[in-house]
């Protein structure tokens, strides 16, 4: 089976951006990741997610993160993220997005305050207007907004959205909105998931440690939707003690300490994220070198 059909189908790596050390952003070196990426297999990119640090970037410098993104690797296979606090904020980002020729965007519901359910669909129904595929964005540690099955199906019903990525980590939900919702594309949101959402039907992978990992992650999620298990088990129990630092509030910078140990340039982050414990960055080494010993690339 075809693995990809549609732009925001298939491995779609959340990228970690690049900062020297004067916390400036290496469009270069950002432009030679996305590349890199691609050329080890990933679908494509997807910048200025929380992986991207967007919350701590000008406005220029993240619309020129989604430029040096599509010059790379091409606007269909970038998935721009557009998350802000307002939705006529969000809705900009999604009309520069659309401008660039990005394939889809990633949308957040409003997260300034704990939204309900009418907020939430209003927000989408706003940046809808763009007229780009919008793939929302359930993380409702983070956001407090909890985008239900439920909801969803209304969502998707209205067509405002094509695809969910679900960060819940409850992989019930998987059966729920196949369910409620058999159109609407599951997209794995965290990397600790990935073999249960891909079991249960997920299209697609929003995914952080290929940043560093890129080709065993992807024969991972490749052999995971074809249900190949005896492929995919083993694999996913060797990834899994770097997999499950997606889900935790220090993600970014436990990716970008192992893209330094994978001989890539992951460098610091800006505030308000804090460097790694030693007790942190000595368990995030260990797992990163044993899995580089082992072969994993």
């Amino acid at each position: 089976m075809e693995h990809r059909s549609k732009p925001w189908q298939g491995v779609m790596v959340a990228t970690a951006l690049p900062l020297r050390e004067d916390l400036s952003v290496d469009f270069d070196a950002y432009a030679e990741h996305c590349r890199w990426l691609v050329d080890n297999g990933c679908d494509g990119v997807v910048p200025n997610g929380s992986l991207g640090e967007y919350q701590a970037l000008l406005p220029e410098e993240r619309a020129k993160v989604i430029e040096t993104a599509v010059a790379a690797v091409g606007g269909h296979n970038v998935m721009a993220g557009v998350g802000a606090y307002g939705a006529a904020e969000s809705r900009r980002w999604a009309e520069q997005a659309r401008e660039a020729g990005c394939g889809s965007v990633l949308l957040l519901p409003p997260n300034a305050y704990r939204a309900d359910e009418r907020a939430v669909i209003a927000h989408y129904r706003e940046v809808a207007k763009a007229g780009v595929p919008i793939v929302a964005y359930n993380n409702p540690y983070d956001t407090k907004v909890d985008l239900t099955p439920a909801l969803l199906a209304k969502l998707h019903e209205e067509g405002l959205i094509v695809a969910i990525k679900e960060f819940s980590g409850d992989v019930r939900r998987a059966y729920e909105l196949a369910e409620l919702a058999p159109g609407l594309d599951l997209l794995v949101g965290s990397d600790d998931v990935l073999l249960e959402l891909a079991v249960a039907g997920a299209v697609g992978w929003i995914a952080g440690y290929p940043n560093a990992l890129p080709a065993s992650n992807v024969a991972l999620y490749r052999a995971a939707v074809a249900r190949d298990l005896e492929t995919a088990l083993p694999l996913y129990r060797t990834l899994h003690p770097l997999l499950r630092w997606d889900s935790k509030t220090e993600f970014v910078q436990a990716i970008k300490l192992s893209m330094d140990l994978a001989g890539r340039h992951g460098g610091p982050c800006r505030q308000p994220r804090q460097p790694l414990t030693d007790e942190q960055a000595t368990v995030i080494r260990a797992a990163t070198e044993k899995a580089l010993a082992e072969g994993l690339r």
